[in-house]
């Protein structure tokens, strides 16, 4: 090595690495930004009204069915079509259940049962089978009912869309004749042994709300007025809401009977349409479309009711009162178009048929949806003005009660029945 790199290697050396640190400080690839947070899963939809469900609150249902029966009731009971399979995947185990989407989503872990390890399902109501040996003459012992007299009538009967008037006619009122049932139904439910709770007693809401308050809620709103869309949630969703809460947690029933009559289109209120035919039929839970399904409170209700298992006796339920209701009042079956996507016929059972209704959704037991009679049908608008009469009297060829006695004593002695079949009795 020369004289001259001996004496300057140290000076050399420095200027190497001060060239090499620039190079590597310019040329250098910049470092890399932190990963982003994955995004949070997105927003459930929701029907109108509803809270985001609770998924947590079906853990005490882990182990309470088997993949067979739970896979048997959802395709051939509570579902209509095919959307359930983007959002249910059923393995050999388990049910893996979307609780919000699209992706990223979370997911619900449903445990099926086995053959030999199957927890009781937790519920706070008693089938028939369940309750103690009663006497003959008292069927209904220890029963207890929540009567729901559908709608509120009144002074709200008209913003209801349950109200006509046929000339100088008494006004035909939905709320108004499912309450009189009601107060005629009490105490002959109660004179067989029932404990009877009425959900409403009188032509008011239960709900606190009312349109004003929920005019915000339909801002958005294009196709209705926002006035119009508001009235619709008071009385069709947070009217209902408010009567399912005060079923679930105050009154706590065996079995909720929700009380209707039924009818057909008729038109201008004020020049309805009267039409020559009338029918019934009764409604469980079920049958859930595929807009429906997509929804997640209505995903949560489908899946909860199929785990406290209400629909098995709502049928037996249902089927007697059907069978009972058309001898006495000698109404015929209502036929759905074949077509419909909200309805599941029930095999056997021509007066009976499983459809998702916000009352038998949200009530936490069995609910029994009543429909008789068609109230623009010409034989039944002329009961319906006849009123409270003693009696009978003659419509159309044949002598008949006044119709809410018809009603109310069709649908207690179908109750009876029932439950005397179904109970042991011990006289």
């Amino acid at each position: 090595m020369s004289q001259f790199f001996k004496q300057h290697s140290p000076i050399i050396l420095v200027c190497i690495l001060l060239a090499s640190a620039v190079t590597f400080v310019i040329f250098r690839k910049p470092p890399l930004p932190p990963a982003p947070p994955p995004p949070p899963p997105a927003p459930p939809k929701l029907s109108a009204l509803a809270e985001p469900p609770n998924w947590a609150d079906l853990e005490i249902y882990q182990n309470t069915i088997t993949r067979e029966e739970f896979e048997h009731l959802l395709t051939h009971f509570f579902t209509t079509g095919e959307a359930w399979r983007s959002l249910i995947q059923i393995g050999e185990t388990e049910a893996r259940i979307i609780t919000s989407e699209p992706p990223p989503s979370d997911v619900f872990t449903l445990r099926f049962a086995t053959a030999t390890a199957k927890s009781p399902t937790p519920r706070h109501w008693r089938s028939a089978r369940e309750m103690p040996p009663t006497l003959r003459n008292l069927p209904l012992a220890g029963l207890h009912i929540a009567i729901d007299p559908g709608h509120i009538g009144g002074e709200w009967a008209k913003m209801e869309e349950r109200w006509f008037i046929v000339g100088d006619g008494t006004p035909v009122q939905e709320g108004d004749m499912t309450l009189k049932v009601a107060h005629l139904l009490k105490p002959r439910l109660e004179a067989l042994g029932a404990t009877i709770s009425l959900v409403r007693t009188n032509n008011e809401p239960v709900t606190a709300l009312r349109p004003e308050s929920l005019i915000a809620s339909t801002a958005a709103a294009t196709s209705t007025s926002p006035r119009k869309l508001a009235e619709r949630l008071f009385y069709r969703t947070a009217e209902i809401h408010a009567r399912a809460k005060l079923v679930n947690e105050i009154i706590k029933p065996d079995l909720v009977l929700c009380l209707h009559f039924n009818a057909e289109a008729w038109g201008d209120p004020n020049n309805p349409t009267l039409i020559p035919r009338t029918h019934l039929h009764l409604l469980v839970n079920g049958g859930y479309s595929d807009d429906e399904v997509i929804l997640a409170d209505q995903r949560f209700a489908l899946i909860e009711k199929i785990l406290q298992r209400t629909q098995q006796e709502e049928i037996l339920v249902g089927s007697t009162i059907a069978h009972t209701f058309s001898e006495i009042s000698g109404l015929p079956p209502y036929q759905y178009a074949p077509e419909s996507k909200n309805v599941r016929a029930i095999p056997g059972q021509p007066f009976l048929w499983a459809r998702n209704l916000l009352a038998n959704r949200l009530y936490h037991c069995p609910v029994i949806f009543m429909e008789p009679y068609v109230m623009n049908s010409t034989l039944d608008y002329a009961r319906i003005q006849a009123g409270d009469y003693s009696g009978l009297q003659e419509f159309e060829g044949k002598m008949r009660p006044n119709i809410f006695v018809e009603y109310a004593d069709a649908l207690t002695e179908g109750l009876k029945n029932h439950y005397l079949k179904s109970r042991r009795i011990t006289d």
